[in-house]
Order: structure tokens, then sequence, then C-alpha cells
């Protein structure tokens, strides 16, 4: 089945949005300015170009909206949807990310090939060159190897180089992993990782896109895409990369969000190494080992989807298993009813006792673990 609440969206409120989601220069600041304005996507769609124009949207968007080309591609989204192991996460859906929600720019929707549910679990974003030399790659690989075992979701881009190594390394350990594309899902790039993409959705690993499923490879798409990598990380780990290289754009990007960084140096006399040292003078985190890493995040990597009945407690902890969950990242209560096993009574019963405990607050719909 797909994954999206069918209670909260109807038919007529999807397709809605899959229209106004291919409409020309709307990004998610003019997607959410227009929701917000009109209230859904199906009063927006139906609303007057004037309208439109008063809120400083491009005519160009307006005049789009009834098309064939973006009728026919709603359409042909909502076919694709009923296909198994494909869904469509909504930014303001329970399943839709929590930590990704956070961001200013979060991506209003996202189409998910493989399990959707892993992009709740605790993530980190590896990254570097395309065109990486052979330690590079064996590094990278190695990494993923170790951090997967740990744990954690390896995350990264599907590029050729260091991003196919970290999600191979991902597999080779039966870990899980997710490809971020900057194309869409039905428009696959590069075509040489169509097969590792597969084998990905195949092992429990899933590919998302927030373009169009049709979306094909503009230049401008990929450092966009980068937002989402390092958005739904706890951080992000540069293996190699120029000084030009678009990794040191996704590590700006995780500064920005609040996450960390982390850089792997290289010899002074290699090129793909000179943009980890920028950002290690720029004030990321040098890592040498695994441990440099597990040990700024030790007590996360295992947390995330469970099966775990009411009453269980993680083993080697005492505190309650939806702390464990809210410290890795912030979860509305169907995400964590959804991540636990539990009814979602039975969640807001447990969050309401330790809310009043000071042990978790609310805001703006997403729960939060407090420090103790």
């Amino acid at each position: 089945m797909p994954l999206f609440d069918t209670a909260d969206f109807s038919p007529a409120e999807l397709e809605a949005r899959l229209r106004l989601h291919r409409l020309p220069d709307v990004g998610p600041k003019r997607f959410y300015r227009l929701m917000s304005a009109f209230g859904s996507a199906s009063a927006a769609i139906s609303a007057p170009a004037s309208a439109w124009r008063a809120l400083g949207v491009p005519s160009v968007c307006a005049e789009a909206r009834r098309s064939p080309e973006v009728r026919d591609g709603a359409s042909a989204a909502l076919a694709w949807l009923e296909r198994p192991g494909q869904h469509l996460l909504m930014w303001d859906g329970p399943n839709y990310p929590a930590l990704l929600a956070e961001i200013s720019d979060a991506p209003p929707l996202l189409f998910v090939a493989g399990d959707p549910l892993i992009l709740e679990r605790p993530q980190l974003g590896m990254v570097g060159s395309r065109r990486a030399s052979k330690p590079g790659l064996d590094t990278a690989t190695a990494f993923a190897r170790s951090l997967a075992g740990a744990g954690f979701v390896i995350t990264s881009g599907l590029a050729l180089g260091i991003d196919g190594a970290a999600h191979q390394g991902a597999l080779d350990v039966g870990g899980q992993t997710i490809g971020v594309l900057g194309t869409g899902i039905e428009n696959f790039y590069p075509q040489r990782h169509r097969q590792l993409a597969a084998a990905m959705c195949a092992q429990g690993s899933a590919v998302v896109s927030e373009f169009p499923l049709d979306a094909g490879p503009q230049a401008t798409n990929f450092p966009r895409r980068n937002r989402i990598i390092s958005g739904m990380s706890l951080g992000v780990l540069v293996v190699e990369a120029s000084v030009r290289s678009g990794s040191l754009i996704t590590a700006r990007l995780a500064a920005e969000q609040g996450r960390e960084v982390y850089a792997i140096p290289g010899s002074i006399h290699h090129p793909g190494a000179r943009g980890c040292h920028q950002l290690i003078r720029d004030g990321a985190v040098l890592v040498e080992t695994v441990e440099h890493i597990l040990e700024a995040l030790r007590g996360w990597q295992n947390v995330g989807i469970s099966n775990r009945s009411p009453d269980a407690v993680l083993p080697g902890h005492t505190r309650h298993p939806l702390l464990d969950l809210l410290h890795a990242a912030p979860h509305s209560s169907e995400a964590l009813a959804l991540s636990i096993g539990w009814p979602l009574p039975k969640v807001l019963a447990e969050l309401t006792e330790l809310e009043l405990e000071g042990q978790v607050s609310c805001e703006a719909g997403r729960w939060f673990g407090r420090a103790c």
C-alpha cells in the first residue's frame, strides 16, 4: 500500500497537490505560500489567477494549472503510487521525517521507492568526490560498513564515486542506506547506479526524490537535493573533496541546519583532500577513525523503528522507550506510534505522563526529548 494518510488527504487533495508540485517556478516556499493562503491545494488550483498574482506568484504558474502536461503528470504519479514499494510522504503527514521537517525549505512532497519507514531512523550523511581516488573509495566503503554496522542509516546522493561506495558499504554488512536523487525517480541519474538503487530497494533501503517522477538531470537540482541529505541526517561526513566540490555545499548546509560536520584529512599534495582540509579549518570535526564519530553520537545509532511491546525498555537502558526515540529526533505522535508499534491512545497517554514529569515537550505538533 502507498504510504500516505488517506484520512488526512482525500484523493482530490492528493491529485491537487501533485499538480501544484509540477507547476513551473513553484518551489517549496511558493508551495507553502499557496497552501497557507488558500488552505488546501484543491482550493489553490481552483482560485482565480488574480489571487495568485496578489501573492506574488508568476502568471506562468497560474496559467499552467490546467495544462495537459500538469494533469497527465499528476495522473501518472497517482498510477505510480499504486505499485508495491512506491510511496509519497507529505510535509504535513505523520510519516514525514521529523528532522527534515525542521529545515526552512523542507520539500512539500517526497517520492520514496523502497522502505519509507527508515527515513525516521538515525542517519549519517556521507558525501565526497565523484572522481574519488582508490584510497578515498576504500575509506568511504570502510566507514560506511562500520557506521551501518553500528546502527546508522547511511544517506548519500547515489552519485558516482564516494556516494556509491558509501551506499554499497552499508549494503555489504546488511545495513540500511538512503539515496537522495537530483532527478525524478523514474528518470534515474546516473544510469550506472540504477542497479545499485534496485539492490537498495530490494534489501530494505530506500531511494527518495522531491522532484516530479519524470524530472531530468538539471544542474540546479543537485545542490538543491543536498539540503535533503543533510536535513535528514544527524551529521555529514565528507570523505574526499576538492575545494570546488558539491560536497562542500552539503557540508555548508549541514552546518546551517545545526548538524555536525565531519571531515577526513588527506595528503597536502592530493587535490581531493583540500576541500576536507578547508572544512577542518572552518570548524569541521577532524575524523581519523569511525570511533571519532561514534563518540559524538553514542546512544543514537540503534534508536529507531521497533516492534517493542508497550512495557518494553531497550536493553541496557532504564529510561522510557519513547525517550530513546525522542532523544534521537523529534517525532509527531503518529510517527511515534508507527515507530514503536503501540496504539496511538497508549502513546498519547505515555507522552502526557512524560510531559508532566518534564521529560518531553511538544512544539508545533512535534514531540522533543528534553535533556536530563
